[in-house]
């Protein structure tokens, strides 16, 4: 398996909507495309990650959101292919979020209570996972990428400028300017 780059915000790719994986893009390059994913998403502690994170337009996630807190693996790795949300509920809920894309930074963010998943797992058979906890918010949030929206799209544009001064802050000072 072999590390990816992480695209960062606001690099256009991750305002770009995926493509779906077409039937005779599963085999073993897919597989390996999402093990490098999966391995991406580990060693930068996180919990999710979307293709289009890594500089890949197509609709393809891996979650792993059962980790100790010290985000060692293994926990349950999923690879969602396809996913598209075909059911939520009409209760919403409020949670912290943070993203691979806008390092550091984190902001409160509506999601969905609960919500029903199709998608194709790497061999391209078909699943539905429903559920309504802490997977839940993190299906969302990796959907979104997928359709070039980011968490940071999901708050007040107030907040969203604040959270962006304080990333081009830390960018500033991690390259020592």
């Amino acid at each position: 398996m072999a590390k990816l780059k992480v695209y960062e915000y606001p690099h256009s790719i991750l305002k770009k909507k995926s493509v779906p994986v077409a039937p005779e893009e599963f085999g073993e390059e897919l597989r390996k495309t999402l093990d490098d994913m999966l391995e991406t998403m580990y060693e930068e502690v996180g919990v999710g990650l979307a293709a289009p994170q890594v500089g890949i337009s197509k609709r393809m996630i891996v979650i792993d959101y059962e980790r100790d807190d010290e985000g060692n693996k293994p926990g349950n790795p999923m690879y969602l292919v396809n996913p598209e949300i075909v059911w939520k509920s009409e209760e919403k809920v409020c949670g912290t979020e943070g993203c691979l894309s806008v390092p550091e930074q984190r902001a409160e963010v509506e999601r969905f209570a609960a919500i029903k998943v199709k998608y194709q797992d790497v061999d391209g058979k078909e699943h539905i996972v429903e559920t309504d906890d802490f997977l839940a918010i993190v299906l969302q949030h990796e959907i979104d990428h997928l359709d070039g929206i980011l968490y940071i799209d999901r708050i007040s544009r107030l907040k969203r400028q604040m959270l962006v001064k304080k990333l081009e802050k830390m960018r500033k000072e991690r390259a020592g300017e």
